[in-house]
This record gives C-alpha cells, sequence and structure tokens, in this order.
C-alpha cells in the first residue's frame, strides 16, 4: 500500500503552530491559576519570536533560492508561508484576545490592574514623572531620521516607539529603543490590597516632550522587528569552530527582517513609513491589539506579591533518603536507580557529580553539555574536579540554538580550569545527555555513569519532566566509554552492546524494532508499541508506523509538539493513537516501548522521532533492564495515557479535542506515584 500520500501527513510547521494553539489554551482555562495563564501567553509569544526567526526565515531562504520539491503533506516552501502566515495571524488574533479581554479584566478583579496616564492619581503620577526623570530618561537615546541620518539599525526583538513630529509646517520622525536595563513593565503605588503596573513605553511616550523640545508630537507608534537569526556556518572549511559560531552570533542581530509587529490603531502615516522603511510584505506585518512582545508577562507573572491562590501550589521534589544519607559510589554498586524529574529532585545528579569532583579515589570525569543554567552548579562541579586533580573532559555543544554565547562563556571558564573541552564536531550536534565516571577502587578501575533524557540544568529540571539514570554496570561503561572516544578522537564507532546511537545506529534500531512488532502481529502474538517523545516528523518512520498499524500493531503515542503523522484513518493508521499533554510541567522525557512478544523492550534517551536527531545529532537511547525500574517507567506511561485534564487527542484530519475531564492530572498523579518509591 502506498503510504506516501500528502492526505496521510501534517506539515511540520503547521503542526507547531497547533501546539501553540494547545499552550494558549492553558491560557484560555479557567481551572489554571491566572498568574499561570498569563505564564502560558507569554510562552506562546516567546515560542513564536523563535519560530520566525528560524522557521520563517528558513522558509523565505528556500524560496528566495528557488526551492519548490514539496514536503510529506505536499506543500511547496512558498504553500506552507503562506500557510503558517494564516494561522500566525489568527494564533496572534486568540492571544490579544485572551490578554486583552479575558486575564487583564480577571487580574482587575483581584486587584491586579494594568493602568495607563489617565487613570493614575495625583500621588501616583508624581511617582511616576520622578521616575522617568531619575530612572528612564537619563539612559534614552532618540534618534533623528533626516538626509544627513538615515533610518536607524532596529535590533532584533527590541520594543521601539517611532514619533512623528512637526516644527515649522514640517514634519519629521525619530525612534527611541525602549531600555532593556529598565524593567518593561512598572509597578506603582496602590491601596493595601491593589496592585497596580503600567508599561514603560506607555511612560516614554507620555514623557516624549522632554526628549523632543521645542517640536510638536504628532503620534507616537510602538514597533517591533523579528530578524532572521539562524546561524550559517559552513563547518567544513572553517579552521576554528569556536571562532566562527561567534562571529555567527555577534551577527545574529543583522540577520534580515521577517516580521513587523506594529500597535493596532495608530498613525496610518506611521505605519505606512515603517512598512516601507523594511520592505516587508503584507502578510509580514501584524497589527498587534495591544503591547508588543508579551514575552515580558513571564517575569511580571511571578511579580504581584501576597496573591498565592492565583499560583500553582508549590511541588516541592522528592529526595531519596538512600541517596541523600548514601555514598553514591557504594548505592550504584549495588543497583540501578532511576530519578524522575521534576517529582524527584535533581540534587541526585549534583550528588553524583560532587562526590565525583571530590572522591580522591575519582581518576576521571567525562560529560557532555547541551543547554546548562546560569551560575550552573554542575559546570562549578566540573572546574573543582579539574582543580582537584581529576582528568576533566567535557564535550560543549556550541551549536546548541539561541544558547551559543552562554555555552561559549562556560566553556572558556572550563578550559581556564584545566578541563580539556571540546567544541561539539563538525556537521552533527551532541546532544546526548551522558556523563562518565572513572574511579579507582581495590577490584581495579570501576566506572560509574548518569544518562538522561533532558540537559543537565538545575532549573528546567525543576519545570520540564525527565528521567535521569544512574548504573555500574559494565556493559554500559564499555559503550558509554567508546562513545566518549568517538567524539573527542579518531575511531570507528564500535559495535553497542547496549546503547543505541545516532546518527550511526538508532535509526536502523527504530526501524527494526517496528518490523519485529509488524512480524510478531502477522504471526498473531502480542504486538504493541507505546512511546513518548516531544516530536514526530521524520516521514520515513512515519510510514514504517502506518505499516505497524495495518499489521495489527497497537501503536499509542504521547507527543507533546509536532506530529506529522495522522492517526485514525481508515486501512492507514486504524491502530495508532496519538496525545498531547501540557500542564504546568513541560513534557520532556522520551520513552520508546516495544511488547517483543511479551519480553518488553524499554529504551530512555535524547532522541525525538525527526529526521535531524536520526541523522544529524549524536543522540542515546539507552535500555532499561532493571525490572522494577521497567515496571516504575510502565506506570508512568499508564498515568500519562489515561490523564484528562491536561490532554489533547490527536484526530485524523489533524485537529486536536480534549477529553472530558475527570480529575486525572497527570503531573499531580505522578507527583503523589513517586512518593512510593525508595
Amino acid at each position: 500500500m502506498d503510504f506516501r500520500k500528502p492526505a496521510y501527513y501534517t506539515n511540520r510547521e503547521l503542526s507547531w503552530l497547533d501546539f501553540n494553539s494547545r499552550v494558549l489554551g492553558e491560557a484560555l482555562d479557567d481551572s489554571v491559576p491566572l498568574l499561570e495563564r498569563i505564564k502560558f501567553v507569554s510562552i506562546v509569544a516567546s515560542n513564536l519570536d523563535e519560530f520566525f526567526m528560524v522557521r520563517i526565515a528558513g522558509l523565505k531562504e528556500q524560496i528566495q533560492a528557488g526551492f519548490i520539491v514539496s514536503d510529506a503533506s505536499g506543500l511547496t516552501p512558498l504553500q506552507q508561508l503562506k500557510a503558517a502566515s494564516v494561522k500566525i495571524h489568527e494564533l496572534v488574533l486568540a492571544q490579544y484576545r485572551c490578554f486583552n479581554r479575558i486575564l487583564k479584566p480577571s487580574l482587575h478583579d483581584r486587584g491586579i490592574t494594568f493602568t495607563n496616564y489617565e487613570k493614575l492619581s495625583e500621588r501616583q503620577g508624581e511617582y511616576i514623572n520622578d521616575y522617568f526623570e531619575d530612572i528612564i530618561f537619563p539612559v534614552l537615546t532618540p534618534m533623528a531620521i533626516d538626509a544627513s541620518r538615515p533610518f536607524p539599525f532596529i535590533a532584533n526583538k527590541t520594543v521601539n516607539i517611532v514619533f512623528r513630529l512637526q516644527r515649522e509646517g514640517n514634519e519629521h520622525y525619530a525612534i527611541v529603543r525602549i531600555p532593556s536595563v529598565i524593567p518593561r513593565i512598572i509597578k506603582v503605588p496602590a491601596g493595601l490590597n491593589d496592585e497596580s503596573y503600567l508599561f514603560i513605553e506607555d511612560v516614554i511616550a507620555q514623557n516624549a516632550s522632554q526628549l523632543f523640545k521645542g517640536y510638536e508630537i504628532l503620534s507616537s507608534t510602538c514597533f517591533r522587528v523579528t530578524r532572521d537569526a539562524d546561524l550559517s556556518i559552513d563547518e567544513d572549511d572553517a579552521v576554528d569552530l569556536l571562532f566562527e559560531i561567534e562571529q555567527q552570533v555577534k551577527q545574529r542581530q543583522w540577520g534580515l527582517p521577517v516580521r513587523l509587529e506594529i500597535e493596532r490603531g495608530q498613525d496610518l502615516k506611521t505605519r505606512s513609513f515603517l512598512t516601507s522603511s523594511f520592505g516587508l510584505l503584507q502578510d509580514d506585518i501584524y497589527l498587534m491589539d495591544g503591547y508588543l512582545d508579551l514575552s515580558c508577562l513571564l517575569d511580571f507573572s511571578g511579580t504581584p506579591e501576597d496573591f498565592p491562590d492565583l499560583r500553582y501550589p508549590e511541588i516541592l521534589p522528592i529526595s531519596s533518603e538512600k541517596i541523600i544519607s548514601g555514598n553514591m559510589f557504594d548505592l550504584m554498586s549495588k543497583k540501578d536507580y532511576l530519578v524522575h524529574h521534576p517529582y524527584q529532585s535533581f540534587d541526585a545528579v549534583m550528588k553524583f557529580l560532587n562526590e565525583a569532583a571530590d572522591d580522591p579515589d575519582v581518576l576521571a570525569i567525562k560529560q557532555a553539555l547541551y543547554r546548562v543554567s546560569g551560575n550552573s552548579p554542575v559546570v562549578q562541579a566540573l572546574i573543582r574536579a579539574a582543580q582537584n586533580g581529576k582528568q576533566v573532559t567535557v564535550l560543549v555543544e556550541l551549536k546548541a540554538r539561541f544558547d551559543e554565547e552562554n555555552n561559549i562563556s562556560w566553556a572558556r571558564m572550563l578550559e581556564h580550569a584545566g578541563c580539556h573541552v571540546v567544541y561539539g564536531i563538525v556537521g552533527l550536534k551532541i546532544h546526548s545527555k551522558i556523563l562518565l565516571v572513572i574511579r579507582r577502587e581495590k577490584s581495579g578501575i570501576k566506572r560509574y555513569i548518569h544518562m538522561g533524557t533532558g540537559n543537565y540544568n538545575n532549573k528546567t529540571a525543576r519545570l520540564y519532566t525527565d528521567f535521569g539514570f544512574f548504573t555500574s554496570r559494565e556493559s554500559f561503561a564499555t559503550d558509554l566509554s567508546s562513545l566518549f572516544n568517538n567524539l573527542t578522537g579518531y575511531t570507528v564507532v564500535p559495535i553497542m552492546k547496549k546503547l543505541v546511537v545516532a546518527p550511526d545506529g538508532l535509526r536502523n534500531f527504530l526501524e527494526k524494532s517496528i518490523r519485529n512488532e509488524i512480524k510478531n502481529a502477522q504471526k498473531g502474538e502480542p504486538a504493541r508499541i507505546v512511546a513518548k517523545m516531544n516530536s514526530l516528523s521524520d516521514s520515513d518512520i512515519i510510514r514504517l508506523l502506518y505499516e505497524a498499524s495495518c499489521a495489527g500493531v497497537e501503536i499509542n503515542l504521547i507527543v507533546r509538539g509536532i506530529c506529522c503523522l495522522k492517526p485514525g484513518i481508515r486501512n492507514v493508521s486504524s491502530n495508532i493513537r496519538v496525545k498531547s499533554i501540557i500542564g504546568r510541567y513541560l513534557e520532556h522525557s522520551r520513552i520508546f516501548c516495544f511488547e517483543n512478544s511479551g519480553t518488553t523492550l524499554i529504551y530512555l534517551g535524547s532522541a525525538d522521532l525527526m529526521t535531524r536527531n536520526l541523522d544529524r545529532r549524536v543522540e542515546s537511547l539507552f535500555p532499561i533492564e532493571d525490572e522494577k525500574i521497567k515496571e516504575r517507567i510502565i506506570n508512568t506511561l499508564e498515568i500519562l495515557w489515561h490523564e484528562t485534564d491536561k490532554s489533547r487527542w490527536l484526530k485524523s484530519d489533524g485537529r486536536y479535542t480534549r477529553p472530558e475531564k475527570t480529575g486525572l492530572e497527570a503531573h499531580i498523579q505522578l507527583h503523589d506515584f513517586v512518593k512510593t518509591i525508595e
């Protein structure tokens, strides 16, 4: 049967936009605490920024290059761009409608008000005027536009105000950039039980006469430009990859414009002036119903004080008593351990790394870092290990998108401390989450391992759901040592005993595992696949899943974001069900389970089922062999599969629908579940 028909696939870009509609759905859900709903509006804004900087910019480059090949869904780059534009305009309209018509009035009812100059009391007005003169005015730089001073360069994602001015019958334009060094949302004095806030652009516009003395201000309009920010690195010809990426990061602000946001309802003359200045098409212009760049609401959501009922009740991570009180090397010598973040504390990872850094018998530490937090305790532990005389090797992925500068900074700190730093490898991103500790013991050299589904980031470990696995099994250690040697030196990737590694073996492993389920189904044996991931877009894997469905394999998929597969199509995907879960935590773990004729195989790892993960990244999956841990993962998947309150089911036409809520919220259930585990 032909599984290549475009009707069987959803376009990747459109699926991603559908995901953000589901994120916005949390902001619209009145069962979600009010300030948490504000966060979801902010997340949509931030996600759209990255989408424009990378995906929309990429489509525009393909169109400019004359690329007309269709994707699996049958859309050319031009058709994708047009369809995405329609969806984005609809999404932005819904986003601002949610904020303006639902969230702001609801906040006002609770005593949290977004105000404007006209509504300020005399005392508040005096406070804001003093704030402008003392704090804001000194850092503002008005930029005039005339024959000798052309339209200035507008940096990526900055909010600016363009003023239309008049003097002696002549009109002029000038631009003021909103300073990023001052809070965007200013708290103004209010009553005892109230909190009142004002956006900084309102303050600047109201006091603009101090910037343009002698000129009449005809209008003021906020605008914001988004630029192509994807790095174009010729890795094959780069003599020094670190230097090349540093230079490219510096150029990111100078990318071509891909979106212009302007306040809706403002001066038409000014709008025309801005549109012509940036040379964008009409579809690239977004008239926003309110303040630009709602990503600033993320910081704001944590600002209002004394409103605990407007936030999620705090759920503290659980710490294992055995891990807290024991020595990690003694514990790992006896059994494997699994921790599930954020329900269980990231402290277990830090305890392992800190003990390794300080233990005199530890000889070497090898670790791959993709994204770490600011002032990362992981990096500090590695630095201390090097200072303690350990041989420390760190694979720092410089090409981690939008974390390049952060990673360069940490890499240099590690080098200065005496660590051996490897700056990625040409043509591939190192995305594996792997840590290897080599220790001298009475019986000889012993190796201890941590592998995970998420980054070594103590902050996101409180927000993302991820698994971390601790083991000292020699077969795992042998594989991981070989992988590190392959990544740091010149050696052919050996045949792995336990690990499954991309780009050399992961696709083949998945195809072989799916075909094994097909074979079992054809023999009348139990055949089932359960998988959880962030995204599913690889067309070859999707076609194989369709083949498995037609053979009678039961396939249950939990896909948080992009899903190009369409379930429930008769004679194609009748046996496939797909759900997405979006709630207080970001579902980030990757789990792959194969029935295997009753001997269930379970793999955890770093890879999503996207072409880039399978073919252009260093990814790793690792098997779970401890029966108790396997049972725990199966129970976790059962809880996620039967969750109702934060789930959406994907239908055969590509739409997502919500089930009836029954009070089964997985993020609460899983926290209760891990309490029973020691």
